[in-house]
């Protein structure tokens, strides 16, 4: 009895540490059992094994031992750049290409039991799909049809990786590499046809300036032909009015005689003024009539042609 009062209390303080002990593992584990979910975030529960449940946003308690996560998922877009892939056009041309796949998880169950590597098998599948659309085109098609390789590749992408809970969103062909001696020749032919480019440019410059210039000159000829037109117009009308103003001048002159009812004396001596304004002329001969009152004679007469026929009114015998 003695010792084992002696040992009692050894014995309690050595239990109370233990169940000390045990509550701390206890708590430590019931503690680790909550799991804080963030949003895009997906954990993937098994309990014995089995699918349990996925965790989505916020605090969850798994039951412990029994519960475990197996993965966590992200549920953000997400970029994959594969390797260049060797590849063979229907003209038998081999060429690189490089690929860029733009993907989400969608369903992390499927995601998880649905293929042993998701990564692995959509870089495969990407290459094969690449392998069959490229060879139905031949190499012009190749370099030129970017849009619809993007667009066949996501739709057959996305169909195949459906079972796995991935979409595809979008494809992208970053980089076509031909061989050397491919580019070496598309080189020569892209310079040729630049070349061809300018060489027509030059000549449409070349005729567009010649026509300009030719229009240029027939407008000019137009120009000065309108304007010796109407410089020809001009004097011929100032011709014409001074003409008509010598003749009017004229008819007044003889109207004015007519009017003054001037004599024979005043004809006479308006016969005597044209001979002296003849004589002060440049004309180096000078022939005066021997009967000078002839002149003054025609001068008479001239005027009496001038005077109106007086019309004899005779009147009728009743």
């Amino acid at each position: 009895m003695g010792l084992q009062n002696l040992l009692a209390p050894v014995l309690l303080g050595t239990g109370g540490v233990i169940g000390i002990i045990v509550g701390i593992i206890v708590f430590i584990i019931l503690a680790s059992s909550f799991r804080l979910v963030t949003q895009t975030k997906k954990y993937v529960v098994e309990r014995l094994g089995g699918y349990h449940k996925s965790l989505g946003v916020g605090v969850h308690w798994i039951v412990p031992i029994f519960d475990r996560v197996v993965n966590i998922v992200s549920l953000k877009e997400q970029v994959k750049d594969f390797d260049p892939q060797p590849v063979i056009t229907r003209d038998n041309v081999t060429m690189q290409i490089d690929t860029v796949i733009f993907f989400s998880i969608t369903d992390p169950k499927a995601y998880t039991y649905g293929t042993e590597s998701p990564m692995l098998a959509i870089e495969k599948i990407s290459a094969t799909t690449l392998r069959n659309i490229i060879g139905d085109l031949d190499l012009d098609q190749t370099l030129t049809s970017r849009d619809l390789i993007n667009t066949n590749m996501r739709r057959i992408l996305d169909e195949a990786t459906d079972p796995w809970g991935i979409k595809v969103n979008r494809v992208e062909v970053k980089n076509i590499l031909p061989p050397k001696d491919i580019r070496d020749s598309m080189e020569k032919q892209m310079r040729a046809e630049r070349e061809k480019r300018q060489t027509i440019l030059i000549a449409e410059g070349e005729k567009r300036s010649a026509i300009l210039k030719a229009e240029g000159e027939r407008e000019a000829v137009i120009l000065r032909a309108d304007a010796y037109k109407q410089e020809k117009i001009l004097h011929a009308e100032g011709e014409a009015d001074a003409f008509y103003k010598i003749k009017e001048a004229e008819a007044l002159g003889i109207k004015l005689i007519k009017d003054a009812k001037a004599d024979e004396t005043v004809l006479k001596f308006k016969a005597y003024e044209t001979l002296a304004k003849m004589a002060d002329g440049q004309a180096t001969k000078l022939v005066v009539p021997t009967n000078i009152t002839d002149l003054a004679s025609s001068i008479m007469m001239a005027a009496e042609f001038a005077k109106p026929e007086k019309k004899e009114v005779k009147k009728d015998s009743k």
